[in-house]
């Protein structure tokens, strides 16, 4: 029996002056268990999106994506060095236009934190920094009063520039600076000269990992998590910092994130900061994926980055924030973070997919889908959750070296909350726990379940309902993950929880002293309590899971879509799906049933809409998009490169492009005459640098780690009209950069070098609209019907 007491009560509720007494918006409240939104807990989901990295006219899509995946606060950096490279020279037009920025989040109906510096880093040279302030005889981020004196520039233009929409009702949140550990009065400076700008919000933030201190409570702190990172050596394994983040802890401070530019000598790393007594756990910088460095490159999967948010969420997290949630491209070569710019790293030139949850090209990756489910239960149990304290087992974790004792937690008050299992980690694989069952001791009473012990296979990433009351109707647990709840479907009918079968374990739920056998895909439990309430329970198949969407719109209510295709909703819950060929194999649950949308396509020479019925469960899995073969000509072969580009510390630097130009491999791309807007251009490759140049420029470009080169053809400016070329560098068997560890087998199998492209395809969707638009009424779809055929 796993025992776990909960009998501890949650923190002392204190209100900071921040949001409550200062800078107030209505509605708004931030005390040391929570935020509050019209006096309610808020747990908000945070994602990264560079403005001045995805072109304008994509930014409301990759909104919508954002939205879609469950984020409901967006955050971004202010880059002085993007806007700024020429003092008295900036730019706030088009990809640069952040007040435009700020517009398209607000008109989506999501908040946005503003990141504005003046140091930022982003994997940027001088950290964000223009190079004419970087070689300003001054002391940089400190009070010394020459570098106030062009912060205070700074400040003026982005509040010009935003044009008084920087205010508490419009934006939530100002981050100052960013990793500054040691200058708590240079942080209340610097927020003092924003308020000075004119530039306010409810909440005033900084990053608190490293040790930093910070001018409490004058700065809500932040923390983060990564799972896996390039700023470690190249032959390091999996390192601790990076190991820790996949167990539950009452550890928030992370000494590794940013180590290798902070220097060993920085009296930041003398000890692990705390949290703050005014403020609850809240996170900034969750792996949303991870950057590539030339000298190493991971590649962390869908699952690595759902663990990661799964662990902090399950430790106490009130604040869900994603470092990146999007990736972008970089507005121009020469600006990112390199050797030569006194960095230990080289980065990418123009690449900052950052193998995020929305890519470089817009299009969504597989934790778009294992982190939105996430997201769809902190959307409909995030109330209860966000003040709730998070209790750790009896037995727990030896330290990160475990691998043999089971991972979970608790976040319960008064005998209700959740039971958090997290048993997965990359790298290092865990066995199959056997026979578990868990005992909870809550205010309430003690809780067991399952009825009997069950395997926990490894991967399983857990949220199960403990006292969990919906509707009138109590369910004292259940063995299968909560997804979201549905309102009744209509005015004498019941909501519907629905929960997601954790795979390979039994579904039971218990009730009233009964206990329930479920099976997933079937129809839905009715619970029903003699007074009249009642709850339908529905589960669905661990194999559907990818395919889950919980449409949650003000304007449509919450909604319940299973299906292949890439699924969003403007502000009044209209949706839409990206899918190929012909209409959307996509169902809505409604009413105990699951019935068949109606679409329309946006792209007249569409394929034939077709539509079946069905009251069953439906069965989903990946679906084709439609693709073309693009030929591929070897224009020149590659030749043998020295591999010796130079090196810092003990870490390879980048080649130059005359090292490309001399050695790479040079293939031509036949892009054909006619593709939509949406089409993105896929290559298989491998090697160790890759340019993708369209009429001779750099569009974009990659350091090899495995995965497939990805472009938007109408981003990148391709066309039947361009040259369009992909050009390689041999990646020497040699190398000590260090790959993820199926890319670094194929390496060693290779005579010599490894350089070769082997496909090229475009991939395109038709764009599908809904077509009745959605109301108050759950019900509307079946109605709208039934009115047509009348």
């Amino acid at each position: 029996m796993l025992r776990v007491d909960a009998t501890r009560p949650g923190r002392d509720e204190l209100r900071p002056a921040m949001a409550n007494v200062e800078d107030r918006r209505r509605g708004l409240a931030v005390t040391s268990r929570s935020l509050l939104r019209n006096g309610r807990p808020w747990l908000p989901v945070s994602g990264e999106l560079h403005y001045t990295r995805v072109p304008s006219e994509r930014w409301t899509e990759r909104l919508r994506l954002m939205r879609s995946g469950g984020v409901s606060v967006v955050s971004t950096y202010v880059p002085w060095l993007h806007h700024e490279p020429v003092r008295g020279q900036a730019r706030f037009d088009g990809r640069f236009d952040v007040g435009a920025f700020v517009d398209a989040v607000r008109a989506e109906g999501l908040e946005i934190v503003l990141r504005i510096g003046p140091w930022v880093h982003g994997e940027m040279r001088n950290g964000g920094l223009p190079d004419w302030v970087q070689h300003a005889a001054v002391r940089h981020r400190t009070d010394d009063p020459a570098y106030l004196d062009l912060v205070r520039e700074w400040f003026a233009r982005i509040a010009d520039a935003l044009a008084g929409r920087c205010t508490p009702e419009n934006v939530l949140a100002i981050q100052l600076d960013n990793e500054l550990y040691d200058q708590p009065g240079h942080l209340a400076t610097l927020k003092r000269l924003a308020r000075e700008a004119g530039l306010s919000a409810p909440l005033w933030t900084a990053t608190a990992w490293g040790g930093a201190q910070l001018p409490d409570p004058e700065v809500l702190p932040l923390w983060g998590g990564y799972g896996d990172g390039f700023w470690v050596d190249p032959g390091a394994p999996c390192d601790p910092t990076f190991r820790a983040h996949y167990f539950f802890s009452d550890t928030w401070d992370d000494p590794g994130i940013g180590a290798d530019v902070r220097g060993a000598d920085d009296a930041s790393t003398t000890g692990r900061a705390e949290l703050s007594p005014w403020f609850p756990a809240a996170t900034c910088e969750l792996g949303g994926g991870m950057a590539t460095a030339y000298h190493r490159r991971p590649r962390p999967d869908a699952r690595d980055i759902a663990a990661v948010a799964h662990a902090k969420l399950g430790s106490g997290s009130a604040w869900q924030g994603y470092y990146m949630y999007a990736g972008g491209t970089n507005p121009g070569p020469g600006l990112e973070e390199t050797q030569a710019t006194d960095y230990p790293n080289d980065m990418t030139r123009l690449s900052y997919d950052f193998h995020a949850p929305i890519g470089e090209s817009g299009r969504a990756a597989p934790s778009h889908a294992a982190l939105r489910r996430q997201h769809a239960f902190i959307e409909a149990f995030g109330e209860r959750l966000a003040p709730l304290p998070s209790h750790l087992p009896d037995v727990r974790p030896a330290g990160v070296e475990d691998a043999e004792t089971l991972r979970w937690a608790v976040r319960v008050d008064d005998g209700s909350g959740f039971l958090f299992i997290g048993w997965h980690q990359p790298h290092v694989p865990l066995p199959t726990c056997r026979g578990a069952r868990f005992r909870v001791e809550t205010a309430g009473g003690a809780v067991e379940l399952p009825t009997a012990p069950v395997d926990i296979p490894a991967g399983t990433l857990a949220r199960w309902p403990l006292g969990l009351e919906l509707g009138g109707v109590t369910v004292d647990w259940a063995t299968a993950s909560a997804l979201t709840v549905l309102p009744a479907a209509t005015g004498d009918g019941a909501p519907t929880l629905v929960l997601i079968e954790d795979a390979g374990i039994p579904v039971e739920l218990a009730h009233d002293g009964s206990t329930h056998r479920l099976t997933p895909g079937a129809a839905p439990l009715r619970i029903e309590e003699p007074q009249g309430a009642a709850l339908d329970v529905l589960v669905l198949a661990a194999d559907a899971a990818d395919h889950v969407w919980v449409v949650d719109a003000a304007a449509g209510g919450r909604r319940l879509l299973v299906g292949a295709g890439e699924v969003t909703w403007d502000a009044d819950g209209r949706v839409a799906v990206r899918a190929s060929g012909a209409e959307p194999d996509l169902r809505d649950y409604r009413g105990g049933a699951w019935r068949d949308l109606e679409w329309e396509a946006a792209d007249a020479t569409a394929a034939q809409r077709s539509a079946v019925g069905s009251t069953s469960a439906p069965e989903r899995g990946p679906q084709p998009e439609r693709a073309a073969s693009v030929p591929i000509r070897l224009v020149r072969p590659e030749t043998m490169p020295s591999g010796d580009y130079g090196s810092r510390d003990g870490r390879q630097a980048a080649p130059h492009d005359a090292v490309l130009d001399a050695h790479a491999a040079v293939y031509r791309l036949d892009v054909p005459e006619a593709f939509d807007d949406d089409a993105v251009l896929r290559v298989q490759w491998a090697g160790d640098v890759a340019q993708l140049r369209v009429d001779g420029v750099t569009a974009t470009d990659r350091f090899w780690d495995g995965s497939e080169l990805v472009a938007n053809l109408r981003d990148i400016g391709a066309g039947p009209a361009t040259r369009v070329e992909l050009r390689v560098l041999p990646l020497r068997t040699d190398s000590r950069v260090h790959l993820p560890a199926d890319a670094a087998a194929r390496l060693a199998a290779s005579d010599r070098a490894l350089c070769e492209v082997s496909a090229a395809r475009i991939d395109e969707r038709t764009l599908w609209t809904e077509k009745t638009p959605p109301s108050g009424n759950p019900e509307h779809v079946a109605d709208d019907r039934k009115t047509r055929e009348r």
